[in-house]
């Protein structure tokens, strides 16, 4: 495993929007779906590879450092409860201009090029960023926590914290392709909508929160990549008359669960498990009819379940198939759509609501069901959208939960595959990454951590 070099903290600075928010928009409402959110921060880091040899491009860490900081101080104008502080777990943020914490390091002793060509660890990841997920401070520090990190070749590592208690994924993407439309000074395509609170009213909680915290375990942190044309031999193989074109997150996340199930049944006791269960955060901006509005800014999520016990028979596994897995899959988000989303913009919502998150807690707190939570960032276009001026990322990785278990991340490659960050325990990892059908479609990357 590559040797954690030494980051210098240059500066810590406070950035505050460039225009203070107005008097009317100084309370913001959490919506019921941000009540339930976990004090955490979303984590995302992007790189940047140098670009000195184009003279129409910005090149010294000092320009950019600068043209971040002046664009982000005009974004947070634009999303002005980010600049803010929750001032109550449950009820709403403070739209005071307290602005975001901006960090410029430097990264002493790798090129970045050599750096990404290391065994990396989620440690090392997790020195590009400026707080662990789930700092004991994500309820009262600033919403927003950057960390601009420039190795010696002048490549950078940009890491982003943001509060997951205001912001979902999605609302992370649609601050990042601002603040870099901002920095370009590019046709603004973005514009945010902070009225979450008014489609799903906040209700009043008592002292116990509702918010879901998952179990801290001892785990083993890999990262599979799928490429492009592998994962079109893969969705060619699970086509089937229920479902003909399955998408890339269908196969994938089909076959990660496979073998995942089948190494469960190997690795516990001696009766093996036999109920097993997958969630999967989604999206439902566009499910809920009428569609909400794509620019949204909060949680607007909900959370997919599908659940499959086997039999008891050593074989068992292998009469799971990844074309019964993928038909689950769809027909499950289907009916989510039917009987859930749609629910979601009548006077039910919060009992939708509220049914889906004491289902998922329940679900947590079986005993007997061993459950894999999936997080897909496909599609996100984070490749794409985020260039500040100096070219586009040429990796973008979101760190494991290095505490946390059975906690599966999905995202782009820059080239059109699938990468997949997989937690697990290190006695089912160490069958799962044997696993014959899924080294047929997948290699194991450089991220390697056992914690």
């Amino acid at each position: 495993m590559a040797e954690v070099k030494v980051i210098e903290i240059i500066k810590r600075e406070t950035i505050n929007p460039s225009s203070s928010t107005p008097p009317d928009l100084k309370i913001h409402k959490l919506s019921l779906l941000d009540q339930f959110q976990p004090e955490i921060y979303g984590q995302v880091i992007y790189f940047y590879q140098n670009t000195k040899n184009d003279i129409n491009i910005i090149t010294t860490n000092d320009q950019k450092s600068h043209q971040l900081k002046k664009s982000l101080s005009e974004t947070l104008t634009r999303f002005y409860p980010i600049a803010g502080r929750i001032n109550n777990n449950t009820t709403a943020i403070d739209c005071n201009d307290e602005g975001a914490l901006y960090i410029e390091a430097r990264f002493h002793g790798l090129n970045l090029s050599t750096f990404l060509q290391q065994e990396l660890s989620v440690a090392q990841l997790q020195h590009l960023l400026a707080s662990e997920s789930q700092s004991p401070e994500s309820n009262s520090w600033p919403q927003l926590l950057v960390q601009a990190t420039f190795f010696d070749c002048g490549g950078l590592a940009l890491g982003i914290c943001l509060s997951h208690k205001s912001c979902d994924a999605t609302s992370m993407g649609i601050f990042m392709k601002s603040w870099a439309e901002i920095s370009n000074e590019s046709p603004q395509k973005v514009f945010p909508v902070f009225n979450a609170a008014s489609y799903f009213p906040p209700i009043e909680i008592s002292d116990q929160r509702p918010a879901l915290v998952l179990k801290k375990v001892e785990s083993v942190v890999k990262r599979f990549v799928f490429e492009k044309k592998k994962l079109v031999k893969l969705k060619a193989e699970t086509a089937s008359e229920s479902v003909d074109q399955p998408t890339r997150v269908e196969v994938v996340t089909a076959l990660i669960w496979k073998c995942f199930m089948a190494a469960s049944t190997r690795s516990s006791n001696p009766n093996g498990v036999n109920k097993f269960a997958l969630t999967q955060s989604m999206n439902i901006r566009k499910r809920v009819d009428p569609p909400l509005p794509e620019h949204l800014v909060g949680n607007v999520v909900g959370c997919f379940i599908a659940r499959m016990e086997l039999g008891h028979d050593d074989d068992d596994d292998d009469e799971v198939t990844l074309k019964g897995l993928v038909a689950l899959l769809r027909n499950g988000i289907r009916e989510y759509a039917e009987t859930k989303a749609k629910k979601l913009r009548e006077d039910g919502a919060c009992e939708v609501i509220g049914r889906d998150m004491k289902e998922t807690f329940e679900l947590f707190g079986c005993e007997d069901t061993k459950v894999l939570i999936f997080t897909s960032l496909c599609s996100f276009e984070l490749y794409k959208m985020v260039d500040f001026g100096w070219g586009k990322p040429i990796w973008v990785t979101v760190p494991a939960a290095e505490s946390h278990s059975n906690v599966i991340i999905l995202m782009d490659t820059k080239e059109g595959g699938v990468e997949a960050t997989v937690s697990l325990t290190k006695e089912d990892m160490a069958l799962f990454e044997t696993d014959p059908q899924l080294l047929a479609f997948a290699y194991p990357s450089t991220l390697n951590s056992q914690v």
